[in-house]
């Protein structure tokens, strides 16, 4: 009989992408797992999900995870669901540079985590100070955000791909790369409670093994058409195939799903490192605060994978872990 997982996040969008593609495959089923999805709607409702027992899991930002650990909590981090932020900075029609921002309203996904933190860090190299430059805005994931920045609730939002692109050909301004400034950070992650960790090591492993079947074949461009594009194109932009096409390529070629679902240390590392700068965790507290990311289920996951293998799969897992990922041009 297969396990059930509850499995919480905020929209379950666009870096959701290998989840699905797991799911469509088998790779759940095949390791003998049940996911249940839970769109809770906002990122900190999947961190708090898991914190409450509601859920087993979540792909969620990391930083809710850094602070209940750093004070004294059961969250852990277990491995990567992102290491990029495919993200733009788009603004109103009016509004041409960062600058421009100064006394504006910015909408973002949560006021403490995620995209208000790349937004503070991006516009305070260009001069701008938070509070009392501009103002954040809690207006949801990015498909609210879009809706909100087109009814004038707000004058700004970072926006990731495709929508960005939706944004740029509606008239708005991409005034800022937030992957420029911030090339290498923990984007999502899979978090679970400790206590919940110990007690099923065996089901983290299976997950963990269909996830990193899923990222092989979400990041490998021959597979493009016929798994990985239909089902971007489903989660983000249904009825445009091309735009679809150049968000997916946009972030599979930065390097965004990590095969392996590795967490780099140059990842943990800025992770820290931003939340300090946003006073969302102590200086006293950066050594200590490492404790929180749980290697251990995938270092255990990639042991396992070569079990029982023979020299013919040995060598194509080898191959597909070392294959270009730069996708043809459009």
């Amino acid at each position: 009989m297969a396990i059930t997982v509850r499995l919480a996040g905020g929209a379950q969008g666009f870096n959701w992408l290998p989840v699905f593609v797991a799911e469509q495959e088998g790779l759940f089923e095949k390791h003998g797992l049940k996911i249940e999805y839970l769109r809770l709607g906002s990122v900190d409702k999947a961190t708090i999900a898991v914190a409450e027992g509601e859920a087993e899991l979540a792909i969620t930002p990391p930083e809710g995870a850094v602070s209940n650990y750093a004070k004294g909590g059961e969250l852990r981090i277990v491995a990567s669901n992102s290491n990029r932020l495919p993200m733009s900075i788009v603004a109103a029609p009016s509004i041409k540079s960062i600058g421009g921002l100064k006394g504006k309203k910015i909408g973002t996904s949560s006021l403490t985590e995620g995209t208000a933190i790349y937004t503070q860090m991006l516009l305070s190299r260009e001069g701008l100070k938070y509070p009392g430059d501009y103002e954040f805005v809690l207006a949801g994931v990015h498909t609210t955000r879009w809706a909100a920045l087109q009814a004038g609730d707000i004058d700004c939002a970072p926006q990731p791909a495709p929508w960005n692109f939706i944004a740029e050909s509606a008239g708005y301004n991409l005034i800022g790369e937030i992957n420029d400034v911030i090339p290498e950070i923990l984007f999502a992650a899979l978090i679970a409670k400790k206590s919940w960790l110990e007690l099923n090591s065996e089901t983290v492993g299976k997950l963990l093994k269909a996830l990193a079947e899923a990222y092989l074949i979400t990041n490998d461009p021959s597979q493009e058409e016929e798994i990985a594009l239909p089902i971007f194109q489903r989660i983000t932009v249904p009825d445009d195939a091309d735009l679809a096409r150049r968000g997916l390529r946009y972030m599979r070629d930065m390097g965004m799903w990590p095969n392996g679902l590795a967490i780099p240390e140059r990842a943990i590392e800025t992770t820290i490192d931003l939340m300090i700068q946003a006073g969302l965790l102590d200086e006293g507290t950066r050594m200590s605060a490492v404790g929180v990311f749980d290697n251990s289920y995938s270092k255990r996951r990639w042991r396992d994978a070569w079990v029982g293998l023979s020299v013919a799969e040995a060598k194509e897992t080898i191959v597909s872990l070392l294959r270009p990922k730069v996708s043809p041009p459009l």
